[in-house]
């Protein structure tokens, strides 16, 4: 009784968020980046994982509801990162994708404004920071950071 005690405490003081975001580049070394109806700018697609959730499937999910993206092989993961903006706890794995099926284009709804594939040389001038440095790091070979 007194571990199970322990672990619970474990659990709450030490508790943690994770999330997954994909870096899905097409064949024309284009990248999908999506926008929100509920924040500004242009993101890699993606969100939190769930109770019960890997980390692969929820990028799954995400890929599939933010952009119409289908996985067709194993994507590779690039990086686990501290997200200092969200909070002290909030993690993100970030994910390379290049062997998938893309439905088209994706109607805009209630949670995602837009979602499309850009060239590199033309990303979206809002596209966050954020976005922008993994890119970098990806595409470009830049040091990776271990903060989203």
């Amino acid at each position: 009784m007194v571990s199970k005690l322990i672990t619970f405490g474990g659990l709450f003081n030490r508790a943690m968020t994770l999330g997954v975001r994909g870096l899905v580049i097409d064949a024309e070394e284009r990248v999908l980046l999506v926008r929100h109806t509920y924040v500004p700018g242009f993101y890699l697609p993606g969100g939190g994982v769930e109770r019960g959730e890997t980390m692969l499937q929820a990028l799954a999910r995400e890929l599939q509801e933010e952009g119409g993206v289908h996985l067709l092989g194993a994507p590779a993961l690039h990086g686990v990162y501290l997200n200092r903006r969200v909070s002290a706890r909030d993690h993100v794995a970030l994910y390379v994708v290049r062997h998938f099926h893309h439905e088209g284009p994706r109607a805009p709804d209630r949670e995602i404004a837009e979602a499309a594939f850009f060239p590199l040389a033309s990303l979206p001038p809002d596209a966050t920071p954020a976005t922008r440095a993994r890119i970098a790091e990806v595409l470009d070979g830049e040091p990776v950071s271990p903060y989203w």
